[in-house]
């Protein structure tokens, strides 16, 4: 990561404690599994200054890797990927967005992917948190069902719980802006 990206990243760690998107303590997680901290990465994706810092800081990541377009799981990426895009329309090199549904629409297009997706597109997929790594790989399996290459595997945070792992193990470059560190503490990346 650059040292804009980095600054930016301190300072969307700052915000992510001042508006309660991070928390530390003793919580259970959806998976059952205890962590020492607490992550909700849409407050801090829907809140305008996070929105802002989150769309600036992905944009040298983004450049670097030459990617087309950026897009992610539904509900954790949505607007992560409309912050990209907004920043990258600003800054003069518009990269459209799309969103990875969970399952395929029953009706009208049946389509599994949302948005202005180029044809044969070099694509970023980003999420809010990589744990396992798994709405990740289901957003990576759409957008190569749907004849693109997968450039750079993003995450806010990253747990640093084998997902991040295994994305590597599977030929992605991942990147993060957050990290988690052995002692439980949340990092810029």
């Amino acid at each position: 990561m650059n040292t804009h990206s980095e600054d930016i990243a301190g300072r969307l760690l700052e915000l992510a404690l001042e508006r309660g998107a991070l928390q530390y303590g003793d919580f259970t997680l959806s998976s059952g599994k205890k962590s020492t901290y607490y992550f909700d990465g849409r407050l801090l994706s829907l809140d305008p200054e996070g929105a802002h810092l989150i769309g600036n800081a992905l944009l040298p990541l983004l450049a670097d890797d030459g990617v087309d377009a950026i897009g992610g799981p539904t509900l954790g990426a949505d607007p992560i990927v409309t912050a990209a895009a907004m920043a990258s329309w600003q800054h003069g090199a518009p990269l459209p967005a799309f969103i990875v549904r969970k399952e395929a629409k029953g009706h009208g297009m049946t389509q599994m992917i949302e948005g202005p997706l180029p044809e044969a597109a070099t694509v970023a997929i980003v999420d809010d948190t990589c744990t396992t790594g798994g709405s990740l790989f289901h957003a990576i399996n759409a957008a190569e069902e749907a004849g693109c290459t997968v450039g750079l595997v993003l995450a806010l945070l990253d747990r640093n719980e084998g997902g991040s792992e295994a994305i590597q193990d599977r030929g992605y470059k991942f990147e993060a802006l957050l990290t988690a560190g052995d002692d439980g503490k949340i990092r810029p990346a």
